[in-house]
């Protein structure tokens, strides 16, 4: 157990990181990929940027203008919502920010993800269904200024390194009554941080708080 002094110094790193990422780099629309101090089941599966594991991404939304507090637009369970940054980084604080470069309408695109705000979360990870994951808030919402989408969907991922579907999804869809969907459309938060519409601009690697 961290000692309470430990405890303190970590959550003040991660506030100034807040601070300096919400006052000289966050921008309306950024993409934050969080990165898990441990492998879990989705890392063992994809992969991210520079070959980093990450499990998360969510959307920078400032409420109010330019002057209003930022937020950013999540899909976890329950459902998808509205988070404080500064809660989302105590919560996330090793992530990446990623900027969708090129003909992207970042206005209409954050406007498209705040409408499934409320929307369940999609455990699941299937697509075509009322529920929301979290890479799939972005990829069925950034659109350029055609309104076309800007990151089509790639066939899903359920297996390692050597080919072979992890016994942990097998297991998991095996519960629900299900076959694992390998293959079937959809998208990961790794592989969305390897886009070449997006642009890493920024990192945040701060010591999460143990308990």
């Amino acid at each position: 157990m961290a000692s309470l002094g430990t405890r303190i110094l970590a959550l003040l790193l991660v506030v100034f990181s807040f601070m300096s990422l919400s006052g000289q780099v966050l921008q309306e629309g950024d993409l934050l990929f969080c990165c898990p101090n441990e492998p879990n089941a989705i890392t063992d599966v994809t992969q991210g940027t520079q070959g980093m594991s990450i499990d998360h991404v969510a959307i920078v939304h400032r409420i109010g203008g330019d002057n209003g507090p930022l937020y950013v637009i999540e899909a976890k369970k329950p459902a998808v919502c509205l988070t404080p940054i500064d809660t989302f980084c105590c919560e996330n604080p090793h992530h990446l920010v990623g900027r969708v470069n090129g003909d992207v309408d970042i206005r209409k695109s954050v406007r498209r993800c705040l409408m499934m705000v409320g929307k369940p979360y999609d455990d699941l990870y299937l697509p075509g269904d009322s529920a929301i994951y979290c890479s799939e808030l972005v990829q069925l919402n950034y659109v350029d200024s055609q309104g076309n989408l800007i990151f089509s969907p790639v066939p899903m991922s359920f297996h390692d390194a050597t080919g072979q579907v992890t016994d942990y999804w097998i297991k998991f869809y095996a519960e629900r009554g299900m076959a694992v969907p390998e293959g079937a459309p959809g998208s990961n938060p790794g592989e969305l941080s390897r886009r070449p519409q997006i642009s890493i601009v920024a990192y945040s690697l701060m010591p999460r708080i143990s308990d």
